[in-house]
């Protein structure tokens, strides 16, 4: 094939555009990157503060579950961070997807669950819950952020939007015919 073709060959037909790796280095990660780093700072501005007043008022029960909740919180919001100032280093192309691939492993964003119920849980002041809901649903889009950037074992985008072609590449390898 000359060189002039595989100019006009479009991206499909060269390789498979992976989605999530477009989305990271778009305006919507920007977007996310500030709600994430303002999530952090409006966090810690609270704790340092408000929050500090309104768990002196607590019960003993609910006063432990919201030591428990805000360490959580304070843990998850900053493993969330990182992730996201390494992915903002990709971007802005101070570290290549490889570095910052070893770089992640260090980093948890598995689900730090809150517990959401048991005792104290409904005592706890409404900011608080609602700082725990904001950062969670917040982890989940970057988990899946993160899995189509850095997990290259799961299927492309673009088998995702092709179930067919998805199962017949299965049924392929489970054959063994390669085309």
């Amino acid at each position: 094939m000359s060189d002039s073709q595989k100019q006009n060959e479009s991206p499909a037909e060269n390789e498979t555009i992976r989605l999530a790796e477009r989305l990271a280095g778009s305006e919507a990660f920007m977007s996310l990157f500030r709600e994430g780093m303002g999530l952090v700072e409006e966090t810690a501005a609270y704790l340092d503060g408000e929050g500090r007043e309104q768990s002196k008022g607590l019960s003993r029960a609910a006063s432990l579950t919201y030591a428990t909740e805000s360490m959580r919180l304070t843990t998850r919001l900053m493993q969330l961070a990182s992730w996201l100032l390494l992915q903002r280093a990709v971007n802005e192309g101070e570290m290549t997807l490889e570095q910052a691939g070893e770089e992640k492993a260090k980093i948890r964003l598995d689900k730090l669950a809150s517990s959401r119920s048991g005792a104290g849980w409904e005592e706890l002041p409404a900011q608080i819950k609602d700082l725990i809901e904001r950062s969670s649903r917040l982890q989940d889009r970057i988990r899946v952020l993160d899995s189509g950037i850095y997990e290259k074992d799961l299927p492309h985008d673009s088998d995702m939007l092709n179930p067919v072609a998805a199962q017949i590449g299965r049924l392929s390898q489970a054959f063994g015919h390669t085309d």
